[in-house]
């Protein structure tokens, strides 16, 4: 009750949930003693597969026993998830202290809520000097609270496609101008960028950062994979190769992160050997990305089916999504909540070959789009139904033996199915 009542007053501090500057977050800095300048940083950006890297860089750390703090946005299910130091999220009390230090020190100056939250995340890490910090970037970097160091380890460049561009005037709404706006301020230092969907965008990155004096690394040219057989996959740079096996997360795309996350760590020359990373991929923690749900109450309603959660929520996570899902020899079922802001008919035009689609509401989200609207944004798939809630969805579902359900769409629609469950 007392963090939720300090979080309540945290998002009064702003009238608006994003204003994109650097001034405010700067400013709070300043008076907290510029954190940000006393702790080691890897950085994250892009628009997919943030999260999936910094899980793996995670994993394979901890294996090393490096302790690592870690901050990511947005969480799942509680605001703790993105407060990780020491290898431990902090507890409620743990981290309403934290709050109210730094609201002190604020003093009810103007500041976003996301802002606020990262002064707080920083002015913790500055305790953990030796601790390696994996920091996920917000909206479109740039601009964004994450970018106000004055030297990083390295920059990590994940797949960039279009999403939020309803934050983009209309005339600048491209890929470039995303592109851009991610890439243009990158620090100098390891610049590695993984995977990407199409030839135009690597080399849009490349153009973009062409002036920029870090040692830089591309997927296909400096560090690579291939797949393997019985449960292996090889993994190539230019310190050797490793045979390394299939990790404990779905998805082939989850290959492009990993490959990235150890070109970083290997790039780094970090006290890690091949047994840490080759550990460390086989224990990766992803909460809503591709996670089977294999007990729990929404669970229960599937009975002997497979129910697999998945929050991603643009067109090129549900292009990746639905190649997943090709691999598959079942029929699938699609339950889809998405927000307001989204390409909602771009999303859902790259998923084929489903058996049935019901849209729903997504709880506590005033700017979710309501599921009887994404029913008519998809009025050109027959058959499509909607269920006011995840349970009745669930149960409308006309499930056979080995057919497999999958709810997707929304980061905050995953996390309330984890919640219910």
């Amino acid at each position: 009750m007392k963090l939720q009542k300090i979080l309540n007053r945290l998002q009064k501090l702003h009238p608006k949930e994003i204003d994109l500057s650097l001034d405010r977050i700067k400013n709070l800095c300043k008076k907290l003693g510029n954190p940000q300048n006393k702790i080691k940083v890897i950085s994250v950006v892009g628009t997919n597969g943030k999260q999936s890297t910094i899980n793996a860089i995670f994993s394979i750390l901890k294996e090393a026993k490096i302790k690592c703090n870690v901050y990511t946005s947005p969480h799942i299910q509680r605001i703790n998830e993105r407060f990780v130091f020491n290898n431990l999220e902090l507890n409620d009390n743990e981290l309403s202290d934290l709050f109210e230090e730094v609201e002190k020190v604020n003093n009810n100056q103007l500041i976003t809520f996301f802002e606020i939250l990262t002064a707080c995340y920083l002015h913790k890490a500055a305790q953990y000097p030796n601790n390696i910090n994996l920091i996920e970037a917000g909206l479109f970097h740039r601009f964004d609270a994450t970018n106000i160091f004055e030297n990083n380890l390295a920059s990590i460049v994940t797949s960039i496609s279009k999403d939020h561009l309803d934050w983009l005037p209309k005339n600048k709404q491209t890929i470039e101008k995303i592109i851009f706006e991610k890439t243009s301020s990158l620090l100098s230092s390891n610049i590695i960028v993984s995977k990407q969907n199409t030839k135009n965008t690597i080399e849009c990155i490349k153009k973009t950062i062409s002036k920029n004096s870090s040692n830089k690394l591309f997927f296909n040219e400096d560090f690579s994979y291939s797949n393997g057989e019985n449960g292996f996959f090889y993994y190539e740079d230019k310190f050797g190769g490793l045979k390394l096996p299939l990790p404990n997360i779905l998805g082939q795309f989850q290959l492009d992160n990993i490959s990235a996350a150890i070109a970083t760590l290997r790039q780094l020359k970090l006290i890690i050997n091949d047994q840490d990373i080759k550990k460390g991929i086989a224990k990766i923690k992803s909460i809503g990305r591709l996670q089977e749900i294999n007990s729990g109450k929404l669970k229960n309603l599937v009975r002997n089916n497979k129910l697999i959660l998945d929050g991603t929520h643009n067109e090129d996570g549900s292009r990746v999504l639905n190649e997943y899902l090709q691999t598959l020899d079942c029929k699938k079922h699609l339950i889809i909540g998405m927000m307001a802001n989204k390409d909602h008919q771009k999303f859902i035009s790259y998923f084929k070959d489903f058996s049935s689609l019901t849209t729903i509401d997504i709880p506590n989200q005033p700017n979710a789009i309501s599921g009887k609207n994404l029913r008519k944004k998809f009025k050109n798939i027959s058959n499509v139904k909607y269920k006011k809630s995840i349970k009745e969805a669930i149960k409308s579902v006309p499930l056979k033996e080995n057919d497999l359900l999958i709810i997707t769409g929304s980061l905050y629609l995953a996390g309330e199915v984890l919640n219910l469950n």
